[in-house]
């Protein structure tokens, strides 16, 4: 009843495992307190910070925190962007950025939200309304009076001038 038939091939498969599995969305990646990186720092996923960091942080998609041993001397790019830590730069964060009671920030913040905890430190402006466009030099132009002489110096003079020298009587 159980027995294996002779006649059935066997065949072994073997499954290996990709060498680096790819960026799964909501994956978290974290930099360790011992971890230094001087440079660009650019990718597909959250970013925690407990290590240091010198550059640039461009996560635009994606949220970056920086956790209370992070220290960052840079200019941080993320859709969110919390700082437990200390950071030397500016924060640009699409949809918002909370500095926690514990953080501290030296540098301007640009976002539609901010929060500032009670109990955190900051140094520098804040910037909640989105970027305005500027007029196009054609829009001024319709707003302008046609060119002509202004109404002062079209007006005829009422003092009169001397015929020789131009000049005027008193």
């Amino acid at each position: 009843m159980w027995k294996k038939s002779e006649d059935s091939p066997v065949t072994a498969t073997s499954t290996v495992p990709p060498a680096a599995p790819p960026a799964r969305p909501g994956a978290i990646a974290t930099l360790g307190p011992s971890i230094v990186i001087k440079g660009d720092l650019t990718g597909e996923e959250d970013l925690v910070i407990e290590g240091r960091v010198e550059g640039e942080i461009r996560l635009t998609k994606n949220s970056v925190t920086v956790g209370k041993n992070g220290r960052v001397k840079a200019d941080i790019y993320g859709k969110r962007v919390h700082v437990d830590g200390e950071v030397r730069g500016n924060l640009y964060g699409d949809q918002e950025i909370v500095i926690r009671a514990s953080g501290r920030v030296q540098g301007n913040l640009v976002s539609p939200r901010v929060t500032l905890e009670n109990g955190s430190k900051f140094k520098g402006a804040i910037d909640m309304e989105p970027a305005k466009p500027m007029p196009s030099p054609s829009a001024g132009a319709e707003r302008k009076s046609a060119p002509g002489p202004s109404p002062a110096s079209a007006a005829p003079s009422a003092t009169p001038k001397s015929p020789s020298t131009g000049a005027t009587s008193s």
